[in-house]
């Protein structure tokens, strides 16, 4: 099976996460964003425009809504540097009462593994949950620097979770 045919191992479509992805961190946290339906309307538009991203400081050349099989380029900044981490949109939900996608990392990218951004509710209540796996890429000069991108990750992790909690309509 080609890994583009796999399902994502963030598995953003259940609310439970069982996949066991030897070999990676695994690193899975949800935040409340809110209360009702202007919040779920807003919350889940954002979150498949790639709200996640660009509102913690990240750009993708594509303003468009995350689609399977897409490949777009994000840029990180940090320290006056832009980053490129190339990704594949590799699953999508968009479900009645839980929205969010999964990528994955392509060559290039300076950690290899996945990450998932998915807007559930929960009666009336509105979460975000990150998921991620994560490893050194396989790129020399990536793996010399996979200590310093823990941290880096750590902290644009925490970007994640404030990103549409602050902005979220109450």
């Amino acid at each position: 099976m080609d890994s583009a045919d796999r399902p994502a191992q963030t598995q953003p479509s259940e609310g439970v996460w069982v996949e066991r992805a030897p070999g990676f961190r695994r690193w899975e946290k949800s935040t409340v964003l809110g209360t009702g339906e202007d919040v779920w309307e807003w919350a889940r538009g954002e979150v498949l425009r790639w709200g996640v991203k660009t509102r913690s400081g990240f750009s993708i050349a594509s303003g468009a809504s995350a689609t399977a099989g897409d490949r777009p380029v994000i840029r990180a900044h940090a320290f006056g540097l832009s980053i490129s981490e190339p990704v594949e949109v590799i699953e999508v939900v968009d479900d009645p009462d839980r929205v969010g996608f999964a990528y994955r990392t392509l060559p290039g990218h300076p950690v290899a593994g996945e990450e998932a951004f998915i807007v559930h509710r929960r009666a009336d209540t509105v979460v975000l949950t990150l998921r991620s796996l994560t490893r050194p890429a396989a790129e020399r000069r990536w793996r010399v620097l996979y200590p310093a991108l823990l941290v880096a990750q750590a902290v644009a992790r925490r970007r994640y979770l404030r990103a549409l909690r602050l902005r979220a309509p109450h």
